[in-house]
Parts: structure tokens; C-alpha cells; sequence
């Protein structure tokens, strides 16, 4: 690439400059050019939080150089709901090191700039370093985590916790990825070790650790003296033990307590200008004013509505966050680069950099040559062209793409190793490409290969969980739990206890039963005892020890497995008998079709795809159940499934048991499969009657390769000339009769069937191993633990909460038990 510089990057405060014609990802490469020619930090303002997550992936992909987000609380303004502990450990943590930040990038979403932080000498203030070797008292730790607002837990699982046993103290510090396991011996700090929060194993030693406040105020008495002075100086005090001030009184931090946080110190809150470093560039995109306006709009509007409630007192916006007047003022003490789409006018100040959208590339799956645009393409360019894929996996993908028009990319890991007109490939988040005519170098990205791609976070290694573990290992038991004793029945664990039984001492499982009878149980015999599994622990009956409830109901037990094992044997005898269909595999059109998925598969839905098509290809009939939460990617698995069907020319039945369901899947389906020649129809009350004659006569016919309905799929007029696979969604929906149908056909098609509640005689047959199971327990990424709340209706809480949920970029699932009014 040419060494001279095409633009000039402003130095003095005040200095303003802008850079114009800039598509897709060149906004991306130029903040990473910026950042390496700058000597300081880059501060990168985004319109908003969705902005700021996908400009820090693709900036990534072409620096070196350090790139950070500083969070927004994804909160509504006077919320009152607190931000979730991850957001306050990653904002804890940037504010920490961006005022020592020497090089790379911080990207801000403009609401998150306007937004008043806490003083940088709170947090240097506040921090503590520990290390291997150091003298501490456990008593004086412990207080101090307290008074930094530390929670004490019985076992670590998230940020801002802390838990001790004996010698042990377990800490999960705000801004660390993982939880850390201190070894004291005496009072001396005798090892730091890292430890994983799901299984509780140690990882790796350290030597030292730093630990931050886990929030962004302080907590302690002092704090809290404080806050209540400058309350009474603020605002009436209710004794209402439910009133704000009632609550952090008493040591209570109430939800929301994030917008009273000014009354904590003593100073106003400086802006996070504050934090920046001296030598400083401001680079922003899209149209700063604008959405600098609407947030303030928005945020008085919020004060002016729900500064009314006398229980929950609002401070004016200005002691939170800056005006748009006192924004612009403080931008202009720094050097600013504006970033622009559009063509600008001659100026001194003005560049256009020539970047130019791709021409339309995307591969036509149902067409003879579906390469041929980007064939043609790559004919007439005569630059060097680079291929960006977001992984190792998709890099493979679309080398055997690319292998069909004899493309060969060799893989680079920086734009300007592409120095000839070669064809080349990288790694990282880019989402759009873009033609930079200036240097006759064209960047092509999946999504203008393959359709758009859904934007998503990496997954977080540390929160993967392993299925397998999930069902089969039980949790270490706590006092008061039920537990099931092999020969006794259900009796509430009562802790552990040393007895001496014919002279020799041992440790025993202390078990209670009904009227107060105990059962000692010595740890020998741990193998007798189980998790109780029969619904709501605090609800579960305790049987009477030397009573006969307890045979009975094995007894009864013993009776319906013979029944299920004798109907069990005989539906796979039938199968073992029957030879199945051995679906053939054809991975280049499996590829495409994957390929189109908008989505990063999550390691769990990879490996539950894997074993269903691993089964589809054997001779025997197919009987798999897919467990996961709703939103995890169950769905793709059937959608890929019915695809490695249709392909080998076989029809495909997709039973659910709702109308609503049914349109759902079908409006899917259809999407999904658009661009291949696959017929999809449904079979539900939203059909005519003479709709539905004609679908079941096509059906019959073999001309609709996808159907999908509820139970009317089940009657004895419905006849599919050669179904190859059924998919059952929510088996346990369906009653007695319809579960009757579908077992009877087990032995002579492929079933699969998806449930985020298996019935439990289902899950304990996928248990027992004669049903195959597959489990997606791995959330997609940036999905959040799921929070709890029964209020009576109010419709601004609703509206409220969706809001919230779409600003941070997800989804919203809302259920209404009204059809007339929905």
C-alpha cells in the first residue's frame, strides 16, 4: 500500500476535521489506521451501544493495538432496575485503566458519554492489591469487602461475591474474568489461585490480584451518612421502610439506587472526559447532535413522568448526565475526526477517502452456477481482493466455496499484507466489505457472500457448560434439602455428624423423617442416597420410617416400568428388525445451506446437529431428543435435519401443537429454506377447508417436500407418499391419543423431537439411554440470566421493559392470556 498519508489527523484542541465516503467496514479499518498513527488513545464515539459492540469486533480485526468498550448501563434513564453485575465489572474495570491508557481504542456510546461518572479518586482511591507472601488479616479482609459493598455467599458464582471456609476465601473481584481462591495460612496469603465458578475447580496460581469496588460509589458508613445528609438537604424524608432513604439507611441498596448515586459523594460527578488522557483524539461517527438530542429528550421526559412518585424522589437530569450544550463544550477541548458516509464538500478541513459500496455478490444457491457474480467479479478487479470469515470453521466453509471457482486465498492477518493482486483471507467480525478505490483494494465479507449475519458477541469460554455434567452429577447437598433414601423413602438432609458404631468412629449423613425420626446414613453408603426430583423442595413429603408408603409407591413404581419396558422392547424389536432409510450426507449443498444461517452456532447446538445427522445416516431408525431452553437454537437443528431430508428426496413432517406454532414455524421455514427449491406448506385452522383438500392431495402426491401442522397431522387421512423424518415440537403438549400415533410411528421413520420441558418419563428414558439425547445448555451470546418479577399490570412497566430490552439489542418474548385484546 502506498506509504503516503491521504489524510491529516488533527493534533491542537479544538481542531475539527472530517473524512468522508466511508462504507461498511472502512469506518472499521480507518479507526485501526487512526490508532496506529496517533501517539495516545483513540476515543471512538458510536451512536449507540449496538454500534459500539460491532465497531469494537471489527476494529480488532485490523489492530493490534488495545481495544476496549465502556459499557452502557442498559438501563432506561431513572430506572428502576439496577445494571447487571457483569456491565458494572466491565465499566469498573475500563474506568480503571483509561486514565493511564497510553495507545489503542475506547469506544463510547453517545448516551454513555452525556452520563456523569465517579471520581477517578474514588476508584484509585478504593482499590486494593494482593499478593502472594502478603501479611492480611482474614478479619480485616473480610470487612473491607464488606465496606466495598462485596456480598458474603455461601459459594462464588458471580461478580461482587465473596465466600470463606476455614482457611479459604473465595473472591469474584469486579473486573476480573474469572473468580480467585485465597489459601491463608495464619494471617499470611499463602496462594492465589484462579478457580472456574461452575465447577468451583482451581485453574492456575498468580501472584497477585487487584481488587476494584463493586460498584461505582462508595458503600460505607461514611457513604452512607453522607447520602443520608444530603437527602434530608434534597428531598422530604418518608418512614416508609420501603422509601429509598429508609432502605440505604439500614444498609439496603434498593434496585435503581445507580440514580441517586451523586448523593454518595461529596463533589458533583465529573464527565468522563475527565478520564481522558492528555493527548487524547476524539474520533465520532453518524450524527452526533442528533443522538445527543434525542437522548436528552428522552431522559426529561423519564423525569418529568416519574419524578411524581413521593416514595422514589428524582435528582434533575444535569447531576447525572451532561446537557448537549456542556457536551459539545467539552469536545471541543480535544482534537475531533468526524467519520462520514457521504460525499463532502471541497473544504480545508474536508477529505473524501473514495471508499465504494460491493456490487451485489451474493451466491444464488438455486441457480446452475451459483458463483458466478463473484466469479465475475474477481475476473474483472484487478486489485489485491481479501475475504473476511468469523472463524476457523467459516474459513473452511468458504475455501470449499471458493475451491469451485479454483480460489485459492492465501490467509493473512493484516490489510496491508495484501500487497499484490492477490486473493487473500482473514479472520475477524468484519460485517459489510467495501471497494477502496484509492488503493484498488476490495474487502468482501460472508454476509455479502451469504445474506446477512446476526451480529453477536463471542461466546464466553468460562460460561460453557457441559451437559453431561449438568444431568448427571448432583450438587452438593445443603441442610434441609430433600433427599431420597433407596430403602426408606424421602427424608430432608440435617447435615453431617460423627458417630462410633462398635467401637470405631465415622462420619455419618444425618437424615430426617416424619415425626421428627432420624436416620443415620455413613458415608460409605452414599450410593443409597438421591436428589429428590418430585417438584418444589420445600413442598416435599417426608416419609414415615418402618411405614409401608414407601414400598407401596416402589412397588407401584416397579409395575409401570415393567409395562414401559414391555411396550419399549417391542417397538425396538421393531426397529432392530426394520432397516431404515440411510440418509445420504451431501456436504457442498449442506455447507450452502448452512452457510445462510445468520447465526454463530453455540458449541452444544454444533454437537446436537452432529449427532442428529450421525443418526439420519444410519439404517436404523432415528428416536433423538433435543433438550434446550427457548431462543437456543434447537429450531436449526430440525431446519438442518429437514434439509439433509429433502435433499435425499424424502418428505418431511413437522408436528406442533398449536395454530400459532405452526405459523411461527412455517413463517421460518420459509424463510430459511427461500433460496432453495423446497415446498413448504401448512396444515392448521388458518387454512380453508378446500386449502387443506388440496394441500393433503399434493402431500399424498409427493409434491410438498415440508409439512407442517398440529394434531391434524396425526389423522388417519393424512398420508405423505414418503415420509423420511418427523419432528415433534413440545411433545408433551399432545395428549394421550396423538402420543399414541407418534409412538407407533417410531419404527418406521426418523423422529426428532425438540422440548425445553421433557415430561419426565421421557427425560428418564433419554436418561436411561433408550432414547437418544442431546442437550443445549450453552446460551447464545450476550444472553443474560433471566430476572424474575410478579407486579400487578401496569402498562408503562411493560413498555418499560421492552425498552429495555431493545435498546441493548435483544429480543422480547411476551406472552398475553387475552386473544381479543393481545
Amino acid at each position: 500500500m502506498p506509504e503516503k498519508q491521504r489524510y491529516t489527523l488533527p493534533t491542537k484542541a479544538g481542531d475539527q476535521r472530517q473524512l468522508g465516503e466511508l462504507t461498511g467496514a472502512a469506518c472499521a479499518t480507518l479507526v485501526a489506521e487512526i490508532a496506529e498513527r496517533h501517539a495516545g488513545p483513540v476515543v471512538l464515539i458510536a451512536p449507540d451501544m449496538q454500534n459500539a459492540l460491532r465497531l469494537h469486533d471489527e476494529i480488532r480485526q485490523f489492530t493490534d493495538q488495545m481495544v476496549m468498550n465502556l459499557a452502557d448501563w442498559e438501563t432506561l434513564p431513572y430506572d428502576s432496575f439496577s445494571p447487571h453485575q457483569e456491565i458494572i465489572s466491565s465499566r469498573l474495570s475500563t474506568l480503571y485503566q483509561l486514565p493511564s491508557m497510553q495507545r489503542g481504542v475506547l469506544i463510547v456510546p453517545v448516551n454513555t458519554l452525556m452520563q456523569r461518572v465517579c471520581p477517578h479518586s474514588y476508584l484509585h482511591g478504593h482499590a486494593l492489591v494482593m499478593k502472594k507472601g502478603q501479611r492480611l488479616s482474614r478479619d480485616a479482609l473480610r470487612a473491607q469487602l464488606d465496606s466495598a459493598g462485596y456480598r458474603h455467599v455461601d459459594q462464588v458464582m458471580e461478580h461482587g461475591e465473596y465466600a470463606t471456609r476455614g482457611a479459604l476465601l473465595d473472591l469474584f473481584p469486579m473486573g476480573s474474568e474469572q473468580p480467585y481462591r485465597l489459601d491463608f495460612f495464619d494471617d499470611e496469603i499463602d496462594s492465589l489461585r484462579l478457580f472456574d465458578a461452575d465447577t468451583q475447580r482451581t485453574l492456575e496460581e498468580v501472584e497477585a490480584i487487584n481488587l476494584l469496588p463493586a460498584h461505582e460509589f462508595p458503600t460505607d458508613k461514611a457513604a452512607i451518612e453522607l447520602f443520608r445528609s444530603q437527602w434530608r438537604d434534597t428531598f422530604e424524608v418518608k418512614r416508609d421502610a420501603e422509601h429509598i432513604y429508609q432502605q440505604v439507611s439500614k444498609g439496603t441498596l434498593p434496585a435503581g439506587i445507580e440514580y441517586w448515586q451523586p448523593l454518595f459523594f461529596s463533589e458533583p460527578l465529573p464527565p468522563l472526559f475527565s478520564y481522558f488522557p492528555a493527548n487524547t483524539l476524539v474520533v465520532n461517527t453518524g450524527s452526533l447532535e442528533t443522538s445527543a438530542e434525542r437522548f436528552q429528550a428522552d431522559t426529561l421526559a423519564r423525569f418529568e413522568n416519574r419524578g411524581v412518585d413521593p416514595m422514589r424522589p428524582l435528582l434533575p437530569p444535569e447531576a447525572l448526565w451532561l446537557r448537549v450544550d456542556e457536551l459539545f463544550s467539552e469536545l471541543k477541548r480535544w482534537p475531533r475526526l468526524q467519520l462520514k458516509t457521504d460525499h463532502l464538500p471541497e473544504k480545508a478541513a474536508n477529505t473524501n477517502l473514495g471508499f465504494q459500496k460491493l456490487p451485489d455478490l451474493a451466491i444464488q444457491a438455486q441457480q446452475k452456477a451459483p458463483l458466478d457474480a463473484l466469479r465475475k467479479f474477481l475476473e474483472s478487479f484487478s486489485g489485491p481482493v481479501i475475504f473476511s470469515v468469523e472463524s476457523e470453521g467459516r474459513r473452511e466453509a468458504l475455501g470449499e466455496l471458493l475451491a469451485r471457482i479454483k480460489i485459492a486465498p492465501k490467509r493473512i492477518l493484516r490489510l496491508d499484507e495484501a500487497q499484490d493482486a492477490g486473493r487473500y483471507l482473514m479472520i475477524g467480525a468484519a460485517e459489510h466489505g467495501f471497494i477502496d478505490t484509492q488503493r484498488n483494494l476490495a474487502l468482501i465479507c460472508e454476509s455479502d457472500l451469504l445474506g446477512e449475519r446476526v451480529a453477536r458477541r463471542r461466546l464466553d469460554s468460562r460460561r460453557t457448560i457441559n451437559p453431561d455434567t449438568l444431568i448427571r452429577n448432583l450438587a452438593e447437598l445443603h441442610v434441609g434439602q430433600p433427599v431420597v433414601h433407596l430403602e426408606h423413602g424421602v427424608g430432608r438432609y440435617a447435615g453431617m455428624t460423627t458417630l462410633e458404631a462398635g467401637g470405631i468412629k465415622g462420619e455419618y449423613l444425618m437424615l430426617t423423617y416424619a415425626n421428627d425420626a432420624k436416620l443415620y446414613v455413613p458415608v460409605s453408603s452414599l450410593h443409597l442416597i438421591s436428589r429428590y426430583a418430585g417438584g418444589a423442595e420445600e413442598s416435599a413429603p417426608l416419609h414415615k420410617l418402618g411405614g409401608d408408603a414407601w414400598s407401596r409407591a416402589r412397588q407401584k413404581a416397579a409395575e409401570k416400568v415393567r409395562d414401559v419396558a414391555a411396550e419399549l422392547l417391542d417397538i425396538y424389536a421393531q426397529r432392530a428388525a426394520k432397516e431404515g432409510f440411510a440418509f445420504k450426507h451431501d456436504r457442498e449443498q449442506y455447507q450452502l445451506f448452512c452457510d445462510s444461517f445468520p447465526f454463530e452456532t453455540t458449541p452444544d447446538q454444533a454437537q446436537a446437529i452432529n449427532a442428529v445427522l450421525s443418526d439420519m445416516c444410519q439404517p436404523l431408525a432415528m428416536d433423538r431428543l433435543v433438550c434446550g431452553d427457548v431462543g437456543f437454537g434447537k429450531t436449526e437443528v430440525a431446519m438442518r435435519a429437514a434439509f439433509l431430508a429433502v435433499e435425499n428426496h424424502k418428505q418431511v413432517a413437522v408436528l406442533v401443537p398449536t395454530t400459532l406454532l405452526a405459523q411461527q414455524h412455517y413463517d421460518n421455514f420459509r424463510d430459511r429454506f427461500a433460496n432453495w427449491p423446497v415446498r413448504i406448506e401448512m396444515l392448521s385452522r388458518f387454512r380453508s377447508a378446500k386449502e387443506q383438500t388440496q394441500i393433503l392431495a399434493e402431500a399424498a402426491e409427493g409434491k410438498i417436500d415440508i409439512l407442517i401442522g398440529t394434531h391434524k397431522l396425526l389423522q388417519s387421512d393424512v398420508k405423505l407418499r414418503d415420509l423420511g423424518l418427523l419432528i415433534v415440537d413440545e411433545e408433551h403438549r399432545f395428549g394421550v391419543r396423538h402420543k399414541e400415533r407418534i409412538k407407533a410411528m417410531r419404527a418406521d421413520v426418523d423422529i426428532l423431537t425438540l422440548t425445553a420441558t421433557p415430561i419426565p418419563r421421557t427425560l428418564n428414558m433419554a436418561m436411561s439411554g433408550m432414547r437418544d439425547l442431546s442437550i443445549i445448555a450453552t446460551p447464545p451470546a450476550r444472553r443474560l440470566a433471566v430476572k424474575t418479577f410478579v407486579r400487578e399490570y401496569d402498562s408503562l412497566v411493560v413498555r418499560e421493559a421492552i425498552l429495555r430490552e431493545i435498546l441493548r439489542g435483544g429480543q422480547v418474548y411476551y406472552l398475553y392470556n387475552d386473544v381479543e385484546n393481545i
